[in-house]
């Protein structure tokens, strides 16, 4: 594989970075900075998709036909790395990562005339509505009842861990339609309005304090059968195919790569036990090198992987990314914390922008922080990246897809 840059690529490298310098106001900037977790400030992020659909570059993995880009993986890797250097604040992936590959993938010509164009402009933001509280890791025990009347189905349960519910207008959701011997039959794809009578959303205060998660309920909510995905009971399909993209379909090589770097300048600034900067520390140091080291390594698996986005191959190149992605993304910000030091032991996510409000917190009339802003991110940032190994499908349960899957063991 051939990791050069090209005249070309140079040349489209600073074509970005000349539109991030123009477009990103410092407002957005410090909303990417100080973000504690992969969901910005909510109003921050639709600010920045704004402008990036307005360049056509709000989802430049999509197909060309839908409102994608034509780009080289190369040009993927540069912009996804140039974004998060330049401070950008990323977008929610519900939609334009997830549900709007299934949609090109799986939806009607009605379907993706009306929701593809608003996803793209964000008139149309989708929370994922998967996990219940008694199917997590084993989704296919899901229950949430979808029953058949007429032209619609009429769903009854609830949805647990929906992040950012209480700003969606659109969920996209898992339901029970009927059973069989294997669970993973009877299960139907949705597409629920969430201005639907008889849904409640209630917020979830997660470690950080943060109300970014929800539990959603539905008490009889009419669900038009035209807004199924796929065919009914056939949603199981769907749904490993939109986990493709939830859990490899993106490059996160290029922010961990960043958030290395930024921890190592950071780590220049704060003195280490020996007196001298924490980054000439040998021990900070190897570590750190370490997960430089594995960063590089993560950025050519995910090369592979976005060239081979369909098949039993691309799922499980996939589950390796999400184990990998994730679990590195912890050590990176279990070795922030570390540097961070006493600073970081302090709760005060008003130095922040969090992913959602953070509510019973009463910030000092100053605003007065301990150290520096980096400093209070650090162990928000590592308390909401606990979660990162459990979303999408536990490690646990991606280390058994990829025995069967990639080793042929039963």
């Amino acid at each position: 594989m051939d990791m050069s840059w090209s005249d070309a690529d140079i040349a489209f490298r600073d074509e970005v970075r000349a539109f991030l310098e123009e477009n990103l106001t410092p407002e957005l900037r410090e909303a990417g900075r100080l973000a504690t977790s992969v969901y910005p400030d909510h109003s921050a992020s639709m600010a920045w998709q704004a402008i990036l659909h307005e360049r056509g570059w709000a989802a430049p993995a999509w197909a060309v036909e839908h409102g994608g880009c034509d780009w080289t993986l190369t040009q993927h890797y540069i912009f996804a790395r140039e974004s998060v250097l330049a401070g950008a604040p990323p977008l929610s992936p519900m939609g334009i990562r997830m549900v709007a590959h299934a949609i090109a993938a799986f939806g009607t010509d009605e379907q993706k005339n009306f929701f593809l164009p608003g996803i793209l402009d964000g008139s149309i933001f989708f929370c994922q509505g998967y996990s219940e509280p008694e199917s997590g890791s084993d989704l296919a025990s899901l229950s949430m009842a979808a029953v058949p009347d007429g032209d619609d189905l009429v769903v009854t349960g609830s949805k647990i861990w929906t992040t950012h519910a209480s700003e969606a207008n659109w969920i996209f959701a898992l339901v029970r339609t009927s059973r069989t011997e294997r669970k993973q039959q009877g299960i139907t794809f949705v597409l629920i309005d969430m201005t639907s009578p008889g849904i409640e959303v209630q917020p979830l205060v997660m470690a950080s304090g943060e109300e970014v998660q929800n539990q959603v309920f539905f008490d009889q909510v009419r669900v038009p059968k035209k807004n199924v995905l796929g065919a009914i009971d056939e949603g199981w399909t769907v749904a490993k195919y939109l986990l493709i993209f939830e859990r490899g379909g993106g490059a996160m090589a290029p922010a961990l790569q960043v958030e290395t770097e930024t921890l190592e300048a950071d780590a220049s600034t704060v003195t280490g036990p020996s007196g001298g900067p924490l980054i000439e520390e040998p021990t900070f140091a190897a570590r750190l090198a370490e997960l430089k080291i594995r960063t590089k390594v993560l950025e050519v698996l995910e090369y592979r992987a976005l060239s081979e986005l369909s098949g039993a191959k691309a799922a499980s190149l996939a589950s390796m990314l999400k184990i990998l992605g994730t679990e590195l993304s912890q050590k990176i910000t279990e070795l922030g914390v570390e540097a961070a030091g006493l600073h970081g032991r302090v709760y005060q996510p008003h130095a922040t922008r969090p992913g959602g409000p953070v509510e019973q917190y009463i910030p000092p009339a100053d605003g007065y922080i301990s150290g520096e802003p980096w400093q209070a991110v650090a162990p928000l940032w590592y308390l909401n990246n606990r979660a990162g190994s459990i979303y999408a499908g536990s490690n646990e349960i991606q280390r058994n897809i990829l025995a069967k899957a990639a080793l042929g063991l039963s």
